[in-house]
């Protein structure tokens, strides 16, 4: 058994590298199989993200009959720590602890989280069916319930994902940080393809204790593997710590201001702020448009999610191929954005006679332009972050991401009821406005950052190909 499951694990690191983005991050010191084994953090997020944004937004908007405005409050709970993603990547830069650990508390912090929403999500959705005993309890104790479970699972995702990156750079060489960083998204995509097929499979047929099992099986799944990809990742270091009792880090607002004040940084932090919110206003509409629209299954609209994560990682995966080969993320990053567009606009025409077809292949293409836009805009904060800030960096990056996120979401589902009031409107339509507004913001993406692609370039003091980097050769950045 011993000598089989060794010859499975050799010929998945001798594949890997070949057909996985950003598997050539891997060293003799840091072996693939521990990258991937520390990539489970980002499975357990996709999970939670699919369960969350896939599976609990169409049940409840439709099994449950809770109104869309509230479900998307709910999704966008997290949007309260969002903002703090840039702290949690700062404190977990500068921690100072005994065993000289700086990302492990912050990422085991989170996975409780995590863990406690999980726990607290079965009660509510029992009084929001109203099965067995529960049928007795008032509808708001349900909706309380549920929106504090949404709140902790958000929290503990910020958390983990955050520190777990900075965690993924720390193992790795200064030149090859966003390459780990991609890697650990690339794995995200394939939890959530994953997880999208798994539960759909389990909910098939639906029923309410069926769902109630799925999670509490989610809620032991992330403890177990989040333990498996923290074990031995991080040393302890009694020297570390004692170096870090020495070091004085400048205050947490005057490294943002620093961070923020690099040129060009500000610009392409709205690119990514109205990228992120035209791709994101989808996610909690999609499902239930497709059930309205299309008369999908719960299954089947649950499956969505594994296509749209699917085009996602086939657009991380040609942003890595291009960026690799010198390509500029810059360019890169618009031609995701404009991909974008005309995948919108086929999910509008499935309501207009295209269909199913034209329903997946705008799926489809709406996911790659998010990969192609995502992995360009992290590639491009990751170069103009300052030497030793690296949690700082992925930290507003995804502040910015999850922020707006958050909004697009909350907003998508207001739309949707406001419109859905409307005297003579169909059930589609309020879909059909939502994704216009998508279409126009990805548009006003692109006209913002075209100027960037006409900026010069220079050498900034401290800026690097990496982070953390000390060499002496810093790349040119990217000014408007």
């Amino acid at each position: 058994m011993l000598n089989y499951r060794s010859f499975a694990l050799r010929k998945l690191t001798s594949v890997a590298p070949r057909y996985l983005p950003f598997a050539d991050v891997a060293t003799p010191e840091v072996p693939l199989s521990r990258l991937l084994r520390l990539s489970l953090f980002q499975v357990t997020v996709g999970m939670a993200l699919v369960l969350l944004v896939g599976t609990l937004n169409r049940v409840m908007i439709v099994e449950l009959a809770v109104p869309a405005s509230i479900v998307a409050i709910m999704l966008a709970m997290p949007l309260v720590f969002a903002p703090l993603r840039a702290l949690i990547g700062y404190k977990s830069d500068t921690h100072r602890s005994a065993l000289g650990l700086r990302r492990v508390p912050y990422i085991w912090k989170g996975t409780m989280c995590q863990f406690g929403g999980f726990a607290i999500m079965p009660f509510a959705l029992l009084v929001l069916s109203g099965f067995g005993e529960a049928v007795d309890a008032p509808r708001w104790f349900g909706i309380s319930a549920a929106a504090l479970a949404f709140l902790l699972v958000g929290a503990g995702l910020h958390m983990v994902q955050t520190v777990g990156l900075a965690l993924a750079t720390d193992l790795v060489h200064e030149d090859d940080q966003p390459k780990a960083v991609g890697l650990m998204y690339v794995m995200l995509l394939f939890g959530m393809v994953a997880s999208a097929l798994l539960f759909g499979s389990l909910l098939d047929p639906y029923s309410p204790a069926r769902l109630i099992q799925v999670i509490q099986g989610a809620a032991v799944v992330t403890v177990t593997l989040n333990l498996v990809a923290l074990w031995k990742q991080e040393p302890r270091d009694r020297a570390r710590a004692a170096r870090m009792d020495t070091v004085q880090h400048p205050p947490f607002e005057t490294a943002l201001r620093g961070m923020a004040s690099r040129p060009g940084m500000l610009r392409l932090l709205v690119v990514i702020a109205l990228g992120t919110f035209g791709y994101g206003m989808a996610d909690v509409l999609l499902e239930p448009y497709g059930g309205q629209a299309l008369g999908l299954s719960v299954a089947d609209t649950t499956k969505l999610t594994a296509l749209l994560a699917g085009g996602t990682l086939i657009g991380f995966g040609i942003a890595s191929r291009v960026l690799g080969q010198g390509g500029e993320p810059r360019r890169v990053g618009i031609t995701g954005t404009l991909i974008g567009i005309p995948g919108f606009a086929a999910i509008i025409a499935a309501s207009f006679g295209g269909g199913l077809f034209a329903f997946l292949a705008g799926t489809i293409l709406t996911g790659v332009g998010a990969g192609l836009f995502g992995h360009a805009t992290l590639t491009a904060t990751m170069r103009t972050a300052p030497k030793g800030q690296i949690g700082l960096a992925l930290g507003l990056w995804g502040a910015v991401q999850a922020t707006c996120a958050g909004i697009a979401v909350a907003l998508a589902g207001i739309v949707r009821d406001i419109v859905l009031m409307g005297a003579g409107t169909s059930a589609t339509t309020p879909y059909l406005v939502v994704f216009s507004i998508e279409l126009v913001t990805l548009a006003l993406a692109v006209l913002v950052a075209l100027p960037m692609m006409a900026g010069k370039t220079y050498r900034a003091k401290g800026a690097t190909n990496a982070p953390h980097s000390t060499g002496t050769d810093q790349p040119s950045v990217e000014v408007t």
